[in-house]
């Protein structure tokens, strides 16, 4: 998993709340097992019209924006469980996802793909999203090791939490499988001298 410290980067917009996870990516394209492909397939349909053509006027078919981050409505990511929904996210290029407020699962979901869910307050949120309608241009900076997303043009900052164990994932680029085989060292010393050692 590609390590995650700091991003610096325009946003895409998607405004609006309950934002499910199948309006991000409908149920009919769940078949396939890996997760490559499945950006394509991201917002699919409110990004295309029955025929394949693009629906005019969504963020994603705007050329005014772009970026690695993406900015959605309250309550994002709710609705059912699946996981192909942070894959469709990372597999169309989104590292951090800006919302007041994310359904858990996904939250979880996100974070175990490397995606980093940045909850902020509906008044900062609210902010950014006019920032973004005044300069489709603004940059936005998530520094995940001071826990601050800004956008530095304007002065404009605040603080965000992540579940500290998340943290060190992200900015190691582990897994959590790779977590844990990088402990193996101590996880063996461990068990030399824990009462329960049966080696």
């Amino acid at each position: 998993m590609e390590k995650f410290t700091k991003i610096v980067s325009t946003a895409v917009p998607v405004p609006g709340e309950n934002i499910d996870t199948d309006q991000i990516i409908p149920a009919r394209f769940l078949k396939a097992t890996t997760r490559d492909g499945f950006g394509e397939n991201l917002f699919r349909d409110w990004r295309f019209n029955r025929d394949g053509s693009p629906v005019e006027g969504f963020p994603l078919n705007d050329s005014r924006y772009a970026g690695s981050i993406l900015v959605g409505g309250k309550n994002f990511g709710c609705g059912s469980s699946r996981e192909h929904a942070a894959w469709a996210l990372g597999d169309y290029g989104f590292r951090a996802i800006v919302s007041s407020f994310f359904a858990d699962i996904f939250r979880n979901n996100a974070l175990n793909n490397g995606i980093l869910p940045v909850q902020v307050s509906q008044e900062f949120l609210n902010a950014i999203f006019m920032e973004i309608h005044n300069n489709s241009s603004v940059e936005i900076l998530i520094d995940l090791v001071d826990q601050l997303i800004s956008i530095p043009e304007n002065d404009m900052a605040e603080e965000f939490e992540i579940n500290p164990y998340k943290k060190k994932c992200l900015l190691n680029g582990y897994t959590d499988f790779e977590f844990l085989m990088n402990q193996k060292d101590r996880i063996a010393e461990y068990e030399k001298t824990s009462i329960y050692s049966f080696v």
